[in-house]
C-alpha cells in the first residue's frame, strides 16, 4: 500500500465534498427540469420502497415489541406500566422508526445504487450515455433520490404503525396491559413536535442516501474490484451521515418548537 501524505488526503476529502456538494445541487435542479424520467422514478419506487418493505415491517415490529419488553421492567418499578403505550409511541416516531428504517434502507438501497451505476461507470456506459446527448445525473440520479426521498417517507410511516402494534401485542400478552390503556396512551401524548420530527428526517434522510449511493457508484474506479470499494463506502458513509445529522435536526426541531434547554 503506498504512502500518502495527511496534504493529499485533506485535498482528497475536501474535493469529495465538493464533488457530492455538486452531484446533490444537479440532483435538486433536475427535479424542476424536462423531461421527466416517470418510468425511472416509478421503477425506481418500486425496487427501492416495496423492495425494502419485509425488513422495514420486521425490523419495526420487533424494535417496538422489544422496546416494551424492555422498558416495562423499568415502569414497573415505579407503578407506571401503564405508560408503555406512551414510551414505545414517543420512541417510535420520533427516533427509532425514522432512523432505524434508513439504516435498513440505506444497507439494502445504497449499497445497490452504488454497484449499479460503479458497474455502469467501469464498463463505460454512462460516457455512452453523453456520447448520446443524455445527462447522467438527470437520467440516473434525480429519480433515485425522489423515489428514495418519497418512499422512506412512507416507509417510515409503517415502521411506526408496525413497531406500535408490536409493543401493543407485548402488553397485551405479556405484561397484562389492555388495549386501551395502551393505544389511549400512545395517541394522547403524540404532539406536533413529535410528529413533526418523525416526518422530517426520512425526508433528509432518503435524500442522503440516495445521493451518497450515486456519489460513490458514478465516482467508481478500477474495475470490478472499484465496485466492491464503492459498494461498501457507500454503505458505511450514508450510515454514518445518517446518524450525525439525526443529532442536529433533532436539536434544530426541538429549538424551532422552543423545546430545548
Amino acid at each position: 500500500m503506498a504512502l500518502v501524505s495527511p496534504a493529499e488526503i485533506v485535498k482528497g476529502n475536501v474535493l469529495a465534498i465538493q464533488e457530492y456538494s455538486v452531484l446533490a445541487g444537479q440532483a435538486i435542479r433536475n427535479i424542476f427540469r424536462q423531461p421527466r424520467y416517470v418510468a425511472d422514478i416509478l421503477q425506481q419506487a418500486d425496487l427501492i420502497g416495496v423492495g425494502s418493505l419485509p425488513i422495514v415491517v420486521l425490523t419495526g415490529f420487533f424494535t417496538g415489541a422489544v422496546l416494551a419488553l424492555q422498558s416495562s421492567a423499568t415502569l414497573v418499578k415505579f407503578g407506571s406500566l401503564s405508560l408503555t403505550g406512551q414510551l414505545v409511541s414517543l420512541s417510535m416516531v420520533r427516533e427509532l422508526g425514522p432512523v432505524l428504517t434508513s439504516l435498513m434502507v440505506a444497507g439494502r438501497n445504497a449499497s445497490g445504487m452504488a454497484s449499479e451505476l460503479g458497474s455502469m461507470k467501469v464498463t463505460e456506459q454512462i460516457d455512452a450515455m453523453r456520447a448520446l446527448g443524455t445527462d447522467p445525473t438527470k437520467k440516473l440520479v434525480t429519480p433515485r433520490v425522489v423515489s428514495s426521498v418519497v418512499m422512506l417517507f412512507f416507509l417510515t410511516i409503517i415502521s411506526d404503525l408496525v413497531g406500535l402494534a408490536g409493543g401493543w401485542i407485548v402488553s397485551l400478552l405479556m405484561l397484562g396491559l389492555n388495549s386501551y390503556q395502551f393505544w389511549n396512551q400512545a395517541y394522547q401524548n403524540l404532539v406536533a413536535q413529535d410528529v413533526t420530527m418523525g416526518l422530517v428526517k426520512p425526508v433528509i434522510f432518503g435524500f442522503i442516501i440516495s445521493t451518497v449511493g450515486c456519489y460513490y457508484g458514478l465516482s467508481t474506479k478500477g474495475g470490478t474490484q472499484g465496485v466492491g470499494r464503492s459498494t461498501t463506502q457507500a454503505v458505511v458513509a450514508a450510515s454514518v451521515l445518517i446518524l450525525v445529522v439525526d443529532f442536529f435536526v433533532t436539536r434544530l426541531i426541538m429549538s424551532w418548537f422552543g423545546s430545548a434547554v
